[in-house]
């Protein structure tokens, strides 16, 4: 017969396995669930590097991969900042393409300045015509023939690099002049340590090599990126103010690159040599 005093020793015996087995399960749950968001954040921090350093400066065509991905907008992104900037001059955007990249006509020697009259303010870039004679050539026919007047700056990228994107007459990111231009100045003493610095000018491209058409960034902060995007302009400091302006507005997505939040577009582009 089992005595009571046997009967209390097996209750709390019996009691200190379930105890046991209840935390065993709980560690075991844990380590899952660790397991679990490790993973996750794993995917993340590696599609977001993917994504800031291949696809944010690419043209938005076919062959570029990150056209697809749409941010999930965030609760910020319904709080949109103050529009910093006038209403666009009245104008209708140019449609005419050409099948070749026109002849080098400028003067290789000489100094050339473009001036972006936007919505929001001019920005005077001073051009490296000698290191990127073909680049330079390009906006100054482009320029001429009001190629970006009325045109929207599409993009604005707020996470992992800091740039303004314009240059397209679709304002959707797919379009161009019809022709693409050779890379050029991609060893500028500027880009050292793989950073694009504040006030660079550079191209954009679809990932491959020699692909820049219209379509060109402006970098407000310090932005890393690999050397593969021809930098052929540096803004002014009054210019730099403009672009300031139009980052600290933010973009509409709230996830870090989207449309900017200011109207962001040029009323004319001039390209003037000096």
């Amino acid at each position: 017969m089992v005595t009571q005093e046997q009967r209390k020793r097996q209750l709390a015996r019996e009691k200190f396995l379930r105890q046991q087995q209840r935390r065993t399960s709980a560690r075991r749950k844990a380590r899952m669930r660790n397991s679990v968001i490790a993973s996750v954040l794993g995917v993340i921090v590696i599609g977001s590097v993917a994504l800031y350093t291949t696809g944010v400066l690419k043209n938005d065509d076919k062959s570029n991969a990150s056209a697809d991905v749409t941010p999930t907008p965030s609760a910020s992104a319904t709080k949109k900042a103050p529009d910093p900037c006038a209403k666009p001059a009245a104008g209708k955007i140019k449609t005419e393409t050409w099948k070749k990249e026109p002849a080098v006509t400028i003067d290789k020697s000489a100094k050339y300045t473009m001036k972006l009259a936007t919505t929001c303010g001019d920005i005077d870039i001073a051009l490296k015509t000698s290191a990127a004679p073909h680049t330079v050539n390009s906006f100054d026919f482009l320029a001429g023939k009001g190629f970006f007047d009325h045109t929207k700056c599409h993009r604005l990228t707020t996470s992992g690099i800091y740039v303004l994107q314009c240059g397209d007459p679709t304002g959707a990111g797919s379009g161009g002049p019809g022709y693409t231009i050779p890379d050029e100045n991609l060893k500028d003493t500027s880009l050292k340590g793989g950073t694009y610095p504040a006030g660079t000018v550079a191209m954009a491209n679809t990932g491959q090599k020699h692909t820049g058409g219209s379509q060109f960034f402006l970098v407000y902060k310090a932005s890393t990126l690999p050397a593969s995007y021809t930098p052929f302009g540096t803004i002014s400091a009054s210019g730099m103010k403009v672009l300031n302006k139009i980052a600290a507005a933010g973009e509409s997505t709230g996830a870090g690159d989207g449309a900017p939040n200011a109207t962001v577009v040029i009323n004319k582009a001039t390209v003037t040599k000096s």
